[in-house]
């Protein structure tokens, strides 16, 4: 090659774009917006041993799979006495139970695991799921997020760690009775890891909550520049989200998403969008929101904001 088709091979991708044509590439198309999108709970309540991706990617114009830029949510589903073997370019992968119980080998150590139980794995490595009865996981992993940089998970950030039912369920009823002495309504646990000690979250990338919506409840409009994969647990009809871009000067949403919860499925928040949950219901509902925002919370780009019942807003 001579120094000619050297020179021509380095600047044939370079590209010159006026400011106000490439400063926004979501407003002008470029790149496309995250949909608001609900996975029900019938991909995973028949059919054999296998992972339901819960797949976007179509429409983020990713590779997929993909539930969100960073993020991909699956259902996986284990028949009793089968194996399943999944091995993610991930950084982080946490999953919660939602039926079944069973155990998972990963890197020599063997989890065990029951309905209600969160397991928290580091690093790509290949891992092995036993179901002892019929098992369901809502697992989410930040492979799509390594997959658009490029680059292999090789370093393991944090231990396998389990958070088991009992202990979490604990913890929910004690802040519960705090949010009943201070008449709050939001009522949550956030899980979190002695190792992630900066931003408080469950992994360094993935957040993730366990929280209960009582009867009758109304939470006042939030948001968040992290995309939101909604599990819900379990609700009765009346229970739902409204989702908007806008907000009025009474903290309202303008032109609101209805989104009516069904227990055992997932809903997507888009980053950015004011949202509010509500149970009209007679009896309590529970979910466990799965989001990127321990990488956002590190890069101090979460934007978390809170509408006050005076309609101003706090947060930053």
């Amino acid at each position: 090659m001579t120094t000619q088709d050297k020179l021509k091979s380095l600047i044939e991708n370079c590209v010159y774009y006026e400011y106000t044509q490439a400063a926004d590439p979501i407003g002008s198309g470029a790149i496309s917006k995250v949909p608001y999108a609900e996975f029900a709970s019938e991909l995973h309540e028949t059919g054999g041993t296998g992972i339901i991706p819960l797949d976007i990617s179509a429409a983020l114009g990713c590779e997929g799979p993909a539930t969100s830029p960073a993020l991909c949510a699956n259902f996986v589903r284990i028949l009793a006495n089968e194996a399943l073997n999944t091995n993610f370019n991930a950084t982080s992968q946490l999953f919660y139970v939602m039926r079944g119980s069973g155990h998972t080998e990963f890197d020599g150590i063997d989890i065990p695991w029951k309905k209600g139980d969160f397991v928290v794995l580091p690093t790509a490595k290949e891992t092995r799921h036993f179901a002892a009865s019929d098992s369901t996981f809502y697992l989410v992993h930040d492979e799509p997020l390594l997959r658009y940089l490029g680059v292999k998970a090789d370093t393991q950030r944090f231990k396998p760690t389990l958070y088991i039912s009992e202990d979490s369920l604990r913890e929910l009823d004690k802040v519960r009775k705090e949010a009943e002495a201070a008449n709050r309504n939001r009522i949550s646990v956030l899980l979190a890891n002695k190792e992630i000690d900066q931003t408080l979250t469950v992994t360094h990338t993935l957040w993730a909550m366990l929280g209960v919506l009582p009867k009758g409840a109304v939470q006042l409009p939030h948001r968040h520049q992290s995309v939101a994969l909604d599990l819900i647990l379990d609700c009765a009809p009346g229970c739902y989200t409204l989702v908007g871009t806008k907000i009025s000067k009474s903290g309202e949403i303008i032109n609101a998403t209805r989104i009516d919860w069904k227990p055992y499925s997932v809903f997507i928040t888009p980053s950015g969008h004011w949202h509010a949950h509500y149970n009209e219901s007679s009896s309590e509902a529970h979910l466990i929101p799965m989001q990127d925002a321990g990488l956002q919370t590190y890069l101090r780009t979460l934007d978390i904001k809170f509408v006050l019942p005076d309609g101003g807003t706090s947060g930053g």
